[in-house]
């Protein structure tokens, strides 16, 4: 029974770390496997996940993905290191590209204006799911996060939330409730992040390069910041009432084939 148990604690761990990583299963299957007592276990899990993850940055280029920058003064970086720790920072190169050319147009515009960039995607294998996206899983999508103001004005590279996700704008919906969605209000988070605004002239100046990029198949954003913008393109969409909110940020997703 403890066997059983034991061997269940370590299916969970591995799924969790797959599902989060991608690489990172292998790095507990590794440590499991070589490691009797937790400490040395979690030792050798740091240094495979080390190994793997240095791995994945000279293999992923072959394969067709290419690693957003983690840190640096240019106009496009991630949001936090930790989504390059979690992997979560590969896509196309048509991607990153659009992306590229987005960063640069904003901060032409606005100077000194950095993107900052959310999931993106996994390093390996069109079709991996990246929870809890819907998508997100052929290098062709990529979440941007919002710039954001205070009463002194623009707050350059900040986001409400440390991880760019789940600050939400207050805005009218006709999704009504359900069970099974991945539309979480998360009320009782709202009250920890600081009471900034969206920039509005830095996103508007985003999507307005974005929606006329050839590349770009949709912008998902709800409709009630949309109508705050006054911005109105086919690219711009609602993602529906099953799919996660995105008034915390914007999801580019380029076209397929």
């Amino acid at each position: 029974m403890a066997r059983l148990a034991a061997l269940s604690g370590h299916g969970l761990v591995l799924l969790i770390l797959t599902l989060a990583t991608q690489i990172g299963g292998i790095a507990w299957l590794i440590a499991a496997v070589g490691g009797r007592r937790l400490p040395g276990r979690l030792t050798l899990f740091t240094l495979a996940y080390a190994a793997l993850w240095l791995g994945a940055t000279i293999a992923a280029p072959a394969l067709g993905r290419q690693p957003l920058p983690c840190l640096g003064p240019g106009p496009l970086v991630m949001q936090s290191p930790l989504y390059c720790v979690l992997n979560r920072h590969y896509a196309r190169p048509e991607t990153v590209a659009v992306l590229e050319e987005a960063a640069a147009a904003v901060a032409h515009a606005h100077p000194g204006t950095q993107t900052l960039i959310l999931d993106a995607g996994f390093p390996y294998l069109d079709g991996f799911p990246m929870v809890p996206h819907l998508s997100h899983r052929d290098g062709l999508a990529a979440d941007i996060a919002f710039w954001y103001r205070d009463d002194t004005g623009f707050l350059p590279g900040r986001t409400r939330s440390p991880i760019g996700y789940f600050a939400f704008e207050a805005g009218p919906t006709d999704c009504p409730p359900r069970w099974l969605t991945l539309r979480w209000d998360l009320a009782w988070l709202q009250p920890l992040w600081p009471d900034w605004q969206i920039e509005p002239a830095r996103l508007r100046t985003a999507l307005r390069h974005l929606t006329a990029d050839r590349r770009v198949s949709r912008l998902l954003l709800e409709p009630h910041l949309t109508a705050s913008l006054g911005l109105k393109h086919p690219k711009i969409r609602f993602q529906g009432c099953r799919a996660a909110r995105h008034d915390d940020h914007i999801h580019l997703q380029l076209h397929r084939g």
